[in-house]
Formats: structure tokens, C-alpha cells, sequence
């Protein structure tokens, strides 16, 4: 291999799953959609009698029976899912396979699902009164692989009770030391191995030791760490395909595939063999073990690689299929066990959160002390997440608590933060791997947890781990050496596995998932906190308006949310009976308008807004195409905040209750709306109704009419009057001077209403929410537009995923997907031609990256004329 790099990743590159052969227990048979077999290992010769020049190129009914051919299919008829896995034992196999083989074949290849499906089958003959065989079905590309060995009666009758009791004992361990031990104990007594470990592996990928069952003289690897780097990353993706691997026999010779190269050049993809053979540095460093043969359970955690059930024996051994699906059962079961027992503890954590949020808002309440108030529960926040110390940067001041950098050292960190973790919790557990001087107080902070208490990078809670030093024993030296040999320049596996010591300074204890969630989780009420507390002292009040646009549209995101899920919710529970439907119509159409007339006041950064404005926005929002049908006349004013959002509750139900019972319920009815200020500034506001039916005074007063007339005179000290005349309602608002002013004020043209054509929406698109309501809502409108097809993801790893099997024409991405962004996504959309638009609770696209720009925003909660306008 002349020109070869020499470097950590030559394992990595091992085409591990197209070595071209097969360990020698079994045989195997490649057959093309014709059912003729194009690929044989060498193996035939001995297990059927046939060399592969007997075989290459003939119907499979020449070689195998009509029976075992439709056991076979009838196998496959029954197969589902990726990692779903049939069997079958005792199938006879003679020069000539009989027709009951073939037909049992032919019958399970109906239920073959996806690239990692495998079926397997015991007991079915292949011919009559041959030999009896176990075989294993799946498909790599368009070949359908068989692969089969000779069956043999083991002491191990019922699999799935033996399973049952191994589960029962585990189960019974109530912590976790023992309910390791005993899971390996049960996997020796099982598979009858010298050793079998349990191997964890860590945050860096390496593996430790944390259970052994070995046979008594032959010492034990308890405790001992493995580098990330003995198993490479292609072998640990076929293990969460693969929940079992055998290695009977390192010295046996292979059983070469023939031939080994299709006629279109390419190799047989032995992903999902049962019988593949071994990497030659696999052996090697089985060999260095000196282990003779082994066999491998995968432990999955979120259908990710946890660890292993590494079994070792120092003898040749093989067992039986029927033992093999027991040991592979049982993994999966404690797979699952394990999964529920960390879920329980993090719950658990997650309750203790919730308690203590609890705790801080209601003192925070109470508080009347200003941002002082939230020092005394610093301390809780650091027994939250487990750490030695807090760093608390806020509004330009400083608050150290117990193990921290000292001050100076904390303001190059907080630069840094800025500089380039500023949107999400930022976790480390080596700060001198970003910041190099760090290394000279790694004593008392190794580690770090920040958490962002503003969008824009400013303002920082950062929690601090001290150095955890800790001597790791290795197993043997985890550095590999460079050797030239028959497989040209390559790191070699190490030779020698005794007890080898490290010492790792600078380094915390790592942040787990469950603490990183428990940050993210506290990090919108930290804002809420913050935001009160910094509100109370006079000094800082005047600092706040610095920050209140970000605070807002923090908050602005929240609430979009909370009304998008009662909208989704009304929506997606209504029975189908026209009066719930309309009811549900009617509820959403209102929460529409209400989130419109809130996003008013953040658009105006808080400050005053336009009263055209906000009557247009209530119009359009509620009315529709009767919104035309409202005229307004008067100069351009503006009201301040707290009178803006008064007022947009009063115009709120004044437009409900015209379109209900009044002006606006029939075809011909107006509305005019006019304004002026009288002599002392005050604003007055004439609402006048005609040409509708006969007004009658109501009979009951409900919530909308106690908001028209009491919230203004209430909370602005104005007036309102109500006068239900018979030919229009009509009503009077006086808002006190203060809260009005004409400077500045622009009056917005209403914009050219667009023509009622047909919406013409791709057939297929991608949706990409992490609010399963807000999903299932915007599925229901776009279904509704005409899209077909909608593919719904919930992350980022999963909306790629999608991606990769099938490129959208169009796709709606939220940007805020919990603690990540959907921006990657959005990239990805860019670079393949793909348009999109983004949805977000916030009030502008400011924080959008500038390639992003451009991108079509659209406005939670989401409606059905925003969307229709996309296409």
C-alpha cells in the first residue's frame, strides 16, 4: 500500500464490511432477482457437496429444495423493521436442494423490510433427508444473501424461558453494580465463555470494564479502560446494526466469496452477514489477547451504542444458533432495562428542577432587594447541576461563589463566550482546550456550563467543575505502533494488554445530557427572573431599556408559542360536528388576532405604536374580506406601550362583537372610526356603526363587554361611553394625553388586498417542529393547501436524515428547536436548491445569519393565509 498516510485513523478506514469471505462454520449464497446465484463461498464444496463452479450461474431450485425455498419466503413474509431478525433450524442440505426448501425461501422473502432486515430460519429442510441446516436471509443492494450452517440439538431447549429467568435475576439487582455483575454472570452460565465484560463506553469514545464473570486462574480486566481508538468507527456502526457478533475460530482459514467482484466491479456487502469474516488486525489483536475466539452483544441506549457484552474464550469455540438467539434476546432486554432505569434517575432530577424553579419564583416574588435578590439561591442552582462553583455576570457586575477563576481570569472567559458561544448552554469539561491559559487554574475550574441570560452575548451564568485527576488503568498502552507488514504502512494493534497506568490532570467530571437539559430548562426562567429582579432597584430600571428589546422578544417567543398550542389543540380535538368545528374556527381566528396585536407592541422595540396600525392589524386579522368594509379617519397618532396594548383589547372585541351581532354581520353594513385630540391633548375615538341590522341592547353582560368599558377608565384613567341605537351602535373612547403623541408617527398604507386565486402548494414538503401540536396543526392547514405528502421531523439530526432519503421541493424549518437551531438544516436546503421558510415565535429575523436573510419569515401561531402566501 505505497503512499499510505500513517496515522490514528487507518482502522477507521478498514472496509471491514467487503472483506470478500466468510468464517468457515457456515456457507453462503448470493442470489440476483432471478433467483439465480451469482455469488458462492467456497465453503458450498464441504456443506452441499457443490463447489461454487456448481452453483455460480444456476437457479437456486437446482440447488436447493421447493420446501426449504418456501419456508423460506414464508420466513420473510413475517419480516419487519431494520433490526428485525427470523430464524430457522434444521433445514437438510444434500447436492440438490429439495423443492420444500425452496418454497419455504420463496415465502419469507415477501416481508423483508429495509437494508438491515435479517431473517433467519431453524428447522426447515433444504432437501430431502439431508443434513439439517440453520439459515439467514437478507438483502445487500439487490442480491438476496442466504447464508447457512449445519444445525445440531443443543441442551438449551426453550430460549425464550431461559431469557426470561436470566431477565428475572437481573431485575431482581436493585442498584446498578449488581445488576451488571449478574447480566454478565447470566451471559457466561449462557454462552459457556472463559470471560465475558461488560464495556461502557465514555464521552471520548474509550471503554471501560464495569462487570466481569471470568473462569476461575485466568485474571480479571475489571476496571480496566480500552482506547477509543481498538474499536474503530466503522465497527461500531455495525454493532448498533448488528446485535450480535461470533468469532468462532481466529486461526481458521476463510472461505473465500466467489467470484469477488460483480460484473458491475463491485463487492458483496457483508454488512449484515452473520457469517463475516474477520479483519486481519482484528485477529491480530485478538491474537495479542491471546483469545481464540469471541463473541459480541451489543447494549443500545436511544438506538445508540452504550457498551458491549465482550465474551472471550482461549479455545476455539462455536455455539448454537439457538444459543446465539438467546444471548441476543437477552441483550436487547437489558438494553431496555437499563434504558428505563437511567430514565428513572433522570426524572428524578428533572422533579428536583421543577421543585426549585417553584422555590426561586415564588421568593423572587416576594423580593423588594433588585438583582441582589437572586444571590441566595446560587447555592441551589450549583446543587442542581452538581458543581463546585458559579460565576454570575450580570448587568456589568460580577458575583463569584465557592470554586471559581478569580475575577480577571472569569472576564477573558466571559470575551471568549461572547466571541463565540452565544445562542445555547455551552458545555466543556476542559476549559484550557478553548482557552490555553486556563491550564494555570484548572485546579479550581477545569470545567465549565455556561448559560446565556440574553440572546445577544452579553450577559452569562456560568457554572464551574474543578479538576478531577484520576489514574486510569489501561489495558496495556493505549498508543498503537507503526509496523511495515503484509498490509503495507499501518498502526499495528497493541501486543501487550497488562495493566497500564495514566494520570489525567486539567479535566472535570464530564457535563452529562440530563445537566445540560436541566440548564437549558432554566434558562428562560433565569430571563424571567432576571428581568424582574433587575425591574425593582431605581438605578438599574434606566440599564434595562439597554436590554428590554432582546427580553421581549424572548418573551414574545413564549407566548407565540403558548397561543400556537391552544390554537393546535382547539384544532386538533374538534369531533367533526359542525357546531364544535365552527366553535374551533372561531377560538382560533380570535388567537390569531390576539397574537398579531401582541407582536405590534415588539415591533415597535416597545415603544410607541401607531393606531392605524393597530386597527388595520384587528381588521384584517378577525374580519377578513370585511375588513374593507372599515374606514378610518384622523391624523397620525401614536399611544404608548401600556395605552397600545389596552386599546388593542377594546378594538379586539368592538371587531368581534360588529361581525357577530352588529354592522359587520350582514353585506352592507360600515363601521367609521375617527379620531382627533381636543383641547388638552386627549385622544377621542368615535366608533360608529350604520346601515346594519336593528341594534338592540344586550341582555347579559359578558367578558368582552366588561373589557370595552372598564379596562380604559380602569388602567388609564379615560372614559368610555356605549350608545345602542337602533339604526348603529356607537362608542366613545377618551384616552388621557400621556399616553398620545403625533411625533414621528408615519400613517402605514394598507396594503393592495391579493386576488382570491387557487393556491398552487408543492406535492411534497418538510416540516420541521419540535411542538407535536403545532405540527399536527400546521400538517392539518397544509394538507389543506393541497400538500400531499409532508415529512415531519422534530430535530435536526432527524429532519437531515430525511434530507439524505428524499430532497423536499419546499420546506417551513422552526428556528428554535429546543437547544439547537435549524439552521444546519436551512444550509443544507441552501446548498441543494431547496427553498424554504422559517418559522419563529421572535419578532424579526435580526438573529438570523446573514446568508439566511432572505428567507420568507413566517409568524407563530401559524394561519392558513400566511401560508397560502408562500406559494
Amino acid at each position: 500500500m505505497t503512499g499510505f498516510e500513517v496515522d490514528l485513523t487507518n482502522c477507521d478506514r478498514e472496509p471491514i464490511h467487503i472483506l470478500g469471505s466468510v468464517q468457515p462454520f457456515g456457507f453462503l449464497l448470493a442470489v440476483n432477482s432471478d433467483w439465480v446465484i451469482v455469488h458462492a463461498s467456497t465453503s458450498t464444496l464441504r456443506y452441499l457437496g457443490l463447489a461454487p463452479a456448481d452453483v455460480l450461474d444456476k437457479p437456486l431450485t437446482q440447488v436447493m429444495s421447493g420446501h426449504a425455498i418456501h419456508a423460506i419466503r414464508g420466513r420473510l413474509q413475517v419480516l419487519r423493521g431494520a433490526a428485525a431478525v427470523e430464524r430457522m433450524f434444521g433445514v437438510p442440505l444434500t447436492q440438490v436442494m429439495s423443492g420444500h426448501a425452496i418454497h419455504a425461501i420463496r415465502g419469507r422473502l415477501q416481508a423483508l423490510r429495509g437494508a438491515d432486515a435479517v431473517e433467519r430460519m431453524f428447522g426447515v429442510p433444504l432437501t430431502d433427508g439431508g443434513e439439517d441446516f440453520d439459515l439467514a436471509l437478507h438483502y445487500s443492494g439487490r442480491l438476496l444473501i442466504i447464508e447457512g450452517e449445519p444445525s445440531f440439538a443443543d441442551a438449551l431447549i426453550e430460549a425464550a424461558s431461559a431469557v426470561r429467568s436470566m431477565t428475572a435475576r437481573i431485575v431482581a439487582r436493585p442498584d446498578f453494580e449488581g445488576f451488571c455483575h449478574e447480566a454478565a454472570r447470566q451471559v457466561r452460565a449462557l454462552t459457556e465463555f472463559d470471560r465475558v465484560m461488560i464495556y461502557r463506553f465514555g464521552h471520548d469514545g474509550a471503554g471501560e470494564v464495569i462487570a466481569e464473570s471470568v473462569r476461575p486462574g485466568i485474571g480479571s480486566f475489571l476496571g480496566q479502560r480500552y482506547p477509543a481508538s481498538d474499536i474503530p468507527v466503522q465497527a461500531r456502526a455495525l454493532y448498533e446494526r448488528n446485535w450480535l457478533r461470533i468469532i468462532a475460530d481466529v486461526d481458521a482459514q476463510v472461505s473465500p466469496i466467489v467470484p469477488e467482484v460483480s460484473v458491475s466491479g463491485e463487492p458483496v456487502d457483508l454488512s449484515m452477514s452473520m457469517l463475516r469474516a474477520v479483519s486481519p488486525i482484528h485477529i491480530e489483536y485478538l491474537r495479542n489477547m491471546g483469545v481464540a475466539a469471541s463473541l459480541s452483544i451489543s447494549i443500545l441506549r436511544d438506538g445508540k451504542l452504550w457498551g458491549l457484552f465482550a465474551c472471550h474464550h482461549y479455545a476455539p469455540k462455536h455455539i448454537s444458533y439457538e444459543r446465539r438467539t438467546a444471548a441476543e434476546l437477552f441483550g436487547q432486554l437489558f438494553s431496555l432495562t437499563l434504558e428505563s432505569r437511567e430514565r428513572e434517575v433522570e426524572t428524578r432530577r428533572l422533579a428536583e428542577a421543577r421543585n426549585l424553579h417553584d422555590r426561586m419564583m415564588n421568593a423572587v416574588v416576594k423580593a423588594n432587594q433588585g438583582a441582589d435578590s437572586l444571590s441566595p439561591y446560587l447555592d441551589d442552582l450549583c446543587r442542581l447541576v452538581h458543581c463546585d462553583g458559579l460565576a454570575l455576570w450580570l448587568e456589568g457586575r460580577l458575583t463569584l461563589r465557592d470554586s471559581t477563576p478569580d475575577a480577571s481570569d472569569v472576564h477573558s472567559l466571559i470575551r471568549l463566550l461572547r466571541e463565540k458561544y452565544t445562542h445555547a448552554v455551552f458545555a466543556t469539561s476542559e476549559i484550557s482546550a478553548l482557552m490555553p491559559s486556563a491550564a494555570a487554574w484548572a485546579a479550581k475550574a477545569a470545567g465549565m456550563m455556561a448559560v446565556p441570560l440574553s440572546r445577544a452575548p452579553r450577559d452569562y451564568m456560568i457554572f464551574f467543575r474543578k479538576e478531577e485527576a484520576q489514574t486510569v488503568v489501561w489495558a496495556g498502552k493505549p498508543a498503537k505502533l507503526v509496523q511495515v507488514g503484509p498490509l503495507g504502512d499501518r498502526l499495528t494493534p497493541r501486543k501487550s494488554f497488562e495493566a497500564w497506568e495514566e494520570t489525567t490532570r486539567g479535566q472535570s467530571r464530564p457535563w452529562t445530557v440530563v445537566e445540560r437539559s436541566l440548564a437549558e430548562s432554566m434558562r428562560a426562567s433565569l430571563l424571567e427572573i432576571v428581568f424582574r429582579l433587575t425591574d425593582l432597584a431605581d438605578e438599574e430600571r434606566q440599564r434595562a431599556n439597554q436590554r428590554q428589546e432582546l427580553l421581549i422578544a424572548e418573551l414574545n417567543h413564549r407566548v407565540r408559542n403558548i397561543l400556537g398550542l391552544i390554537r393546535g389543540l382547539i384544532s386538533q380535538t374538534r369531533s367533526g360536528v359542525a357546531s364544535v368545528e365552527e366553535f374551533a374556527e372561531v377560538v382560533g381566528g380570535r388567537v390569531q388576532a390576539l397574537a398579531r396585536a401582541h407582536d405590534q407592541l415588539t415591533r415597535h422595540q416597545w415603544g410607541p405604536g401607531a393606531l392605524s396600525d393597530l386597527i388595520t392589524a384587528e381588521a384584517e386579522a378577525y374580519l377578513s374580506n370585511k375588513a374593507e368594509r372599515v374606514t378610518l379617519t384622523g391624523a397620525p397618532i401614536a399611544l404608548a406601550p401600556d395605552a397600545f396594548s389596552i386599546l388593542s383589547l377594546v378594538i379586539h372585541e368592538l371587531m368581534t362583537n360588529s361581525a357577530k351581532y352588529g354592522a359587520l354581520c350582514d353585506q352592507r353594513g360600515q363601521v367609521g372610526i375617527d379620531w382627533t385630540r381636543d383641547a388638552k391633548g386627549d385622544l377621542i375615538i368615535d366608533w360608529r356603526e350604520r346601515d346594519g341590522p336593528p341594534v338592540k341592547p344586550p341582555t347579559r353582560r359578558g367578558f368582552g363587554s366588561t373589557i370595552i368599558e372598564h379596562s380604559i377608565p380602569h388602567d388609564l384613567n379615560g372614559e368610555v361611553s356605549l350608545d345602542y341605537r337602533p339604526e348603529g351602535f356607537q362608542a366613545r373612547i377618551r384616552i388621557p394625553g400621556r399616553y398620545v403623541t403625533s411625533e414621528g408617527v408615519v400613517a402605514t398604507v394598507k396594503p393592495a388586498r391579493r386576488a382570491e386565486t387557487p393556491v398552487r402548494a408543492p406535492d411534497r414538503m418538510l416540516v420541521v417542529e419540535d411542538n407535536m401540536i403545532i405540527a399536527l396543526d400546521l400538517e392539518d392547514m397544509l394538507t389543506r393547501l393541497g400538500v400531499k405528502s409532508i415529512t415531519l421531523a422534530s430535530s435536526v439530526a432527524q429532519a437531515l436524515d430525511a434530507l439524505a432519503e428524499d430532497m423536499p421541493p419546499f420546506a417551513i424549518l422552526d428556528v428554535n428547536l429546543g437547544h439547537e437551531t435549524s439552521f444546519p438544516i436551512a444550509k443544507a436546503l441552501q446548498d441543494a436548491g431547496v427553498p424554504f421558510a422559517f418559522g419563529t415565535g421572535f419578532g424579526d429575523s435580526a438573529a438570523f445569519p446573514d446568508r439566511f436573510k432572505d428567507a420568507p419569515v413566517l409568524q407563530k401561531p401559524y394561519s392558513a393565509e400566511a401560508l397560502a402566501g408562500l406559494f
